[in-house]
């Protein structure tokens, strides 16, 4: 059975049931992994302003590896660059942690909840989703809320 596969250096976080969710909301077939990483707020900052030119703490940053991929079926065969014969690398999030203890506490949420929401939309952006315009954001919020509710949780 074909997987996501999410790598994480920080090996007390479990993943398995939010990649599962993701794949299956998703319609994925096919082995990929992605992976994430957890800095400090400065760590962020400093990322956000290169990345992005917004020089101020975020809570996570995707870095997709795949272009083209929304809402479409991701082959090996498509991206034999980005495949290392086993699993294609759909790319890297990162997450801040400071913030995931502040957002955490403003909307009510554990840690945990507000760490698997933040992976949730880490990697619809590496899918392709965004949330830039007004559909698109819908469309997004839309299958965060599907994934929630497969992982049992209400989106709150």
């Amino acid at each position: 059975m074909a997987i996501l596969k999410i790598e994480s250096f920080d090996k007390k976080i479990h993943l398995k049931k939010i990649a599962q969710a993701v794949y299956e909301t998703l319609n994925q077939t096919e082995n990929l992994k992605a992976e994430i990483v957890f800095h400090d707020a400065s760590e962020m900052q400093k990322l956000n302003a290169e990345s992005r030119g917004v020089d101020k703490v975020t809570d996570v940053l995707s870095f997709p590896t795949l272009d083209g991929v929304r809402g479409k079926v991701i082959k090996q065969k498509d991206f034999p660059l980005d495949t290392d014969g086993k699993y294609t690398f759909i790319g890297s999030i990162v997450l801040c942690s400071q913030k995931i203890i502040e957002q955490a506490k403003e909307y009510g949420n554990t840690e945990k909840q507000e760490r698997d929401y933040l992976i949730i939309h880490g990697l619809l952006h590496l899918f392709g989703y965004d949330h830039e315009i007004d559909s698109d954001k819908a469309e997004m919020r839309k299958l965060e809320k599907e994934i929630l509710l497969k992982l049992g949780r209400k989106d709150d």
